[in-house]
């Protein structure tokens, strides 16, 4: 659930702000962000239970203040998460845009690309890049991650395979030493080695205190992006509808 709830405050602030648009179930009118495609089917943890709490606080890493005071959104939108949010194909010239648009730096993109040391990514997610021969994966990599993901489409879609293969359920910097021996699963994920981001990868391998000091701040960033304030939007009573 660890990984499950950091990717929810992604998805939820990337579309109309950190105001938990992504939260409102389907109704007469309200268009649910849940059943955009990046969401469908894979984002989870709209309640977070006690077990999810103590999931989260199994998993060591680093730590920082959120801000109070923010309210909920009244709306949603299914046409914005679709097209707000970064896919596993993005290049990197549409990866440092689309994290351009929400305020956040090429630094900050790259830290928050480290919460991928956590959580795993659905074989129809990766099964091109695995099956692309190219220069930027590793051979053996490829070869074991194509056991579970065979090659024709609608086969095994949704077998899981870890983002972090060293150490998938630990919050730590193994993510960044993956990509500098190509073995990054998403396109998204190894694309940062290239270009002006390939520095921060190489800085976040060798030093995890400068990573998790860059990905807490980062997430500070994210979590102030267009919030509700003072009288705009509402407080609900319910998590997933307005009321």
């Amino acid at each position: 659930m660890a990984a499950s709830l950091i990717r929810l405050h992604f998805h939820d602030c990337f579309v109309q702000g950190c105001d938990a648009s992504i939260l409102l179930d389907e109704t007469s009118s309200i268009q649910s962000e849940k059943t955009a495609f990046p969401n469908l089917n894979s984002a989870r943890g709209f309640e977070v239970i006690e077990a999810a709490k103590l999931a989260v606080e199994r998993v060591s890493g680093p730590s920082w203040t959120v801000r109070l005071g923010r309210r909920d959104s009244t709306t949603a939108s299914r046409s914005l998460a679709n097209s707000d949010l970064p896919g596993p194909s993005s290049t990197l010239a549409q990866l440092i845009s689309s994290f351009a648009n929400k305020g956040l730096n090429e630094r900050d993109m790259v830290a928050l690309s480290g919460s991928h040391t956590l959580g795993q990514a659905q074989c129809f997610l990766f099964r091109a890049r695995i099956y692309s021969n190219g220069t930027d994966i590793d051979a053996g990599f490829a070869s074991t991650r194509r056991r579970r993901c065979p090659q024709t489409t609608g086969s095994g879609d949704s077998n899981l395979a870890p983002l972090d293969l060293v150490t998938p359920n630990s919050f730590d910097n193994n993510y960044f030493k993956n990509l500098n021996q190509r073995k990054g699963l998403l396109q998204s994920d190894q694309i940062l080695t290239t270009g002006t981001s390939a520095t921060f990868v190489a800085e976040f391998s060798r030093n995890p205190r400068a990573f998790a000091t860059a990905f807490a701040n980062a997430m500070i960033k994210m979590g102030e992006i267009q919030p509700l304030v003072e009288t705009n939007g509402i407080i609900r009573r319910v998590c997933n509808a307005i009321s």
